[in-house]
């Protein structure tokens, strides 16, 4: 039995990128779709497109296809990933004299796998495909939820298979503790399915806006935290902004400029929530009249200090 190249089918490289699969079949779908195609042979050629789709067009069936490869008939021992045959598509039979269903490619590989094989089918049905996208919420969002709106702009097909581009508007839920990166899942909320099918979902990956004084990693925050050189030098303590309200932090004596001070606990809420970390920055006061300049110069007479020493300089 000739093996069938689902990538030669949808006309890209093995290689090719989910966006790039998808885009392939939106195409080859409006070309055959046999009630607008002229196509001598559309009703078969849309057949194996499809079928090439729902292989291709779902991680976790293209990783069991490219594993078993062209040696497909001596796969009797290979174990795809669970349930690879359970979703994104289903079978109906066809009535006397209905077209053909998939290829015996597709159902030899199922009955190998499986012990059976899909049923003869006129009509194909497919679960709409996952979609993606980024919504940028401000780090507040985080600490205590929100509802914000998104608008997207999709392409959906008509009865006939033609894609249209439409705008839509969807109210977002952002839950308390959500993280840069994170995804939020849209149930049904994603492409629209083939033939009847359900709509995949959206998943949504939650970007943070700059913020004036925060900076985010993982769980954790990062301030920067100005001192007077007195404070860093004597030691005091400060009031330090937090996104749930000020606290006061221990600045020790001798502190550096650079240095990072721990709040325990004031990052990303959490199960294990993020830290908070101040990282010192010294700010030398102006020396504006003669009072100020006259206490630097006490100062440059009184320390025997060169912070150049380390620099081989005198």
């Amino acid at each position: 039995m000739e093996y069938k190249d689902y990538y030669k089918i949808m006309g890209v490289a093995r290689d090719a990128k989910p966006d790039e699969i998808k885009r392939a079949y939106r195409k080859l779908a409006r070309k055959y779709h046999p009630d607008v195609s002229k196509e001598a042979d559309a009703e078969e050629k849309f057949k194996e497109v499809a079928e090439a789709y729902a292989v291709l067009g779902d991680e976790e069936k293209r990783k069991a296809y490219d594993e078993l490869g062209s040696n497909w008939q001596q796969g009797q021992d290979f174990r795809p990933p669970p349930n690879w045959d359970t979703h994104g598509f289903e079978f109906h039979t066809g009535g006397p004299g209905g077209a053909a269903g998939f290829s015996d490619f597709f159902e030899e590989l199922f009955r190998g796998i499986h012990g059976a094989g899909p049923r003869q089918t006129r009509n194909v049905r497919m679960r709409g495909q996952n979609e993606q996208a980024r919504i940028f919420i401000d780090l507040e969002d985080a600490f205590h939820g929100a509802t914000r709106t998104l608008n997207l702009r999709v392409s959906e097909p008509d009865a006939h298979g033609r894609m249209h581009q439409r705008n839509r508007t969807l109210n977002v839920r952002i839950p308390k503790g959500v993280r840069p990166g994170q995804h939020i899942r849209l149930s049904g909320q994603g492409g629209a399915g083939i033939g009847g099918g359900e709509a995949g979902d959206l998943l949504l990956e939650v970007q943070f806006n700059p913020h004036k004084l925060y900076s985010v990693e993982g769980m954790d925050l990062t301030l920067k935290l100005p001192v007077t050189p007195w404070e860093a030098a004597l030691g005091a303590k400060v009031k330090v902004p937090t996104p749930e309200g000020p606290v006061e932090l221990k600045v020790p004596a001798g502190a550096k400029g650079g240095q990072r001070l721990r709040l325990k606990g004031r990052g990303l809420p959490g199960r294990s929530p993020g830290d908070l970390y101040a990282r010192l920055e010294i700010v030398t006061p102006p020396a504006h009249g003669e009072k100020e300049r006259a206490f630097y110069e006490k100062m440059a007479e009184t320390f025997d200090f060169n912070p150049r020493a380390g620099l081989g300089v005198e």
